[in-house]
Formats: C-alpha cells, structure tokens, sequence
C-alpha cells in the first residue's frame, strides 16, 4: 500500500513537471505593463481542464478560470459561505468543492453561535494546500458542531497563477498557495473576528497540512499567543517535506548554486516551495524552538502519508511551558490507511480531535477501517 502510495505521488508530481516545461515560456514572458490581461495560452490550458469537468448534480457546469492579477495583493483570504452537505469521503468533498469552491463545511460559521460552559472556546479549521475550507472538513466539521462547539472556517492564501499561486488555481476552490507569512496574517485577522463575534478571549485551532504550519507562524509571529489554547493538526508541515525525496534533491541543487527550486516556483506556487525542506522559511520559523508557551499540541501523522513525508517530521517538540502529543495513526489501529487526504476522513481522526478538544467528554479514540484515497471507511 505504502508503495502505492510512493507510485502515486511520482505520477503527479511529474505531471506538474511536464505542465511546467510546457509553460515556461509564458511563465517567463510577464504579464504586460497597463491593466492586466489574460494570457491566451493560460487561458487554452484552463478551457482543456473544463472540457474534463463533469456537471455538478444542480446541471451546473463548472470551470476552470485563470485569475486576471487584478489584485493589489498577492495573496488574500475570503470567507467560506453557504453550507455544504456533509459527506463521508474525500473523493466526494472534492467533487463538490469544485463546483461550490467557497461553501462552508456543514455545521461552520453560524456567527450567531454563542460558546458554551461546556466548550468556552470555539474551533477554527485551516485547511491545506491546493484545497478549501469545505473538501478538508465537510467530515469533521459537522462532527465538532454536533458534539457542541462553535465552529469557524475560511480559505486563506488564495492567489491567482499571475500573482505566484502557480498552475494548482487553475481549478476551481484551489487555495493555501499564497506566501505563508501572508497567509498567517490572515488568519490573525479571522481569529479576531471569531473573538468578537463569540466573546471568547481564546480559540482551539484544527489544521490540515499546511494549516499546521500557518498556525504555527501565527502563534509565534502574529499575535497567537494568548488567543489560541489547543492546536490539533494533521500532516502538517511543521519542518517541511521531503515529497518522497524530491525536495530534499531539489534543496541540494539549489545549495550547490542553481536556483532549480527557483524555476519551480511559478509553477507550483509560494507556499509549496517554502514547505520543501531546509527552506528559509523553516529556518525563521523553527529558530526558537517547535512550540509556543501556553499551548497544547496535538500533532496527528499517518505512515501512509504520500505529501508528508517522513511523516513524523510533523510531530513537534515540547518547549517550555508548552504541552505536546505526538500520534501517530496507526498505532493501535492499523486497519486504518488514511493517507495525506483521507486522514481528514478518517473516524479514528475525528476522535482524537475530539478527545484533544474535550478529553473528559471523548475519552476514547475509534478504530475502523478507512481505505486509502477514498476516506470515509468507504462510504461515499
């Protein structure tokens, strides 16, 4: 399964590989001086995507778009809005995200939701690279809200391929390619929304992936400290990814002076190259130790992890004053083969949010199936 997995990865990878040598020329022209136009190549490239996009079951169609680079900023965050169904597998998120990029996953943003004695502090989601607020949680998301907390999400790093986000937003609902620095601003701004709105002086963060990451350089460089008491994250990218080794290679040439890392960047977007291993980025970000006093960590990694890799660079270390569980999935369950994105779709997942958020009320962890790619123990 695991090599699989391995397989899988190589496949994609080289098929962005093949797309930037494909597009370096227009990569490398520049948008020209004045408005900003839409290239006719890039534009080709996304009506070839739409071509392979099947209607939506409302007989809508959707479609590819390449952003104009209107925008001042190159990267900026939007609020998810009108609830998505909630569903058990990730195929069947994606799908919908597609076609309904900024839904909310069921059960968030009810702004009128007031925290209870019970749960005082509501729960944000971050979700990942190239993904959305509703395909990371439309299966934990209504989990939380059932179970009583106030939940909030919304899609950060959002930046068009002009603008540096790379060929990923090409499809719809495609976000977290932005610069994480950017990214983490954002997020400051969202949290402080969610404090006013509830009244609560603090929130719990659940991250995917990147997520994780962001919410890290929040904590430690954009005014977390003291707004955010839990932190539970899944693959996150804490010290970078090797990408089965492809990152580490592409580090190593860039050490020796060719800025290969470099090329790939308007391809593959800002954030992806800061989360290759030894990035700066990481340098800056994990120069003081892993963690910040007077938050708990639970860092949740899967072995079967195709993106994250190896997986357990995604476990932290304590610091001073700082509390921190390091899981990893399988261990005690290894029927589950959740992998990069199905760990979001995993029962056993959803527990261990739960018992990190309220381990009096969840004090057990569940343990099912849950296949590779698909998520959901099957189900769609």
């Amino acid at each position: 399964m695991a090599a699989r997995a391995q397989n899988a990865k190589r496949t994609v990878f080289g098929a962005v590989v093949i797309a930037g040598l494909t597009m370096a020329s227009v990569l490398g022209s520049g948008a020209a001086s004045g408005s900003p136009r839409i290239d006719p190549a890039e534009q080709a490239l996304a009506d070839s995507i739409s071509i392979g996009l099947t209607p939506a079951a409302d007989g809508r169609q959707p479609r590819a778009v390449v952003d104009s680079g209107s925008s001042s900023a190159l990267s900026r965050a939007t609020d998810a809005h009108g609830e998505g169904p909630e569903v058990s597998a990730y195929l069947a998120a994606f799908a919908y995200g597609l076609t309904h990029p900024d839904a909310a996953p069921p059960g968030a943003n009810r702004w009128d939701c007031a925290p209870t004695a019970e749960h005082p502090r509501p729960v944000v989601l971050l979700h990942g690279t190239w993904l959305n607020a509703y395909d990371s949680f439309a299966y934990l998301s209504p989990r939380l809200t059932r179970a009583g907390f106030c939940v909030f999400a919304f899609n950060f790093g959002r930046s068009g391929l002009l603008e540096g986000g790379g060929l990923g937003p090409i499809l719809p609902g495609r976000y977290g390619v932005g610069r994480m620095e950017d990214s983490a601003r954002q997020l400051s701004e969202f949290v402080d929304r969610v404090r006013t709105a509830t009244g609560a002086e603090e929130v719990d963060i659940v991250a995917h992936s990147q997520g994780g990451t962001v919410a890290n350089q929040y904590l430690k460089f954009d005014g977390g400290a003291g707004k955010v008491r839990k932190l539970v994250s899944y693959g996150a990218t804490h010290h970078g990814t090797t990408l089965l080794g492809i990152a580490t290679l592409g580090r190593l040439i860039n050490n020796l002076g060719v800025d290969i890392l470099g090329f790939y960047e308007p391809i593959v977007g800002f954030a992806n190259i800061q989360q290759a291993v030894g990035s700066p980025f990481y340098a800056t970000l994990n120069a003081q130790g892993d963690t910040v006093s007077g938050v708990e960590y639970t860092s949740v990694g899967s072995r079967l992890d195709q993106v994250m890799n190896p997986y357990d660079w995604s476990f932290l270390r304590p610091g001073p004053g700082a509390t921190v569980h390091n899981i990893t999935l399988q261990e005690g369950c290894e029927q589950d083969l959740s992998d990069h994105l199905t760990i979001m779709y995993s029962p056993r997942s959803a527990s261990i949010a739960l018992h990190a958020l309220d381990p009096v009320a969840y004090p057990n962890l569940e343990c099912t199936f849950n296949p590779w790619l698909i998520g959901g123990s099957g189900s769609l």
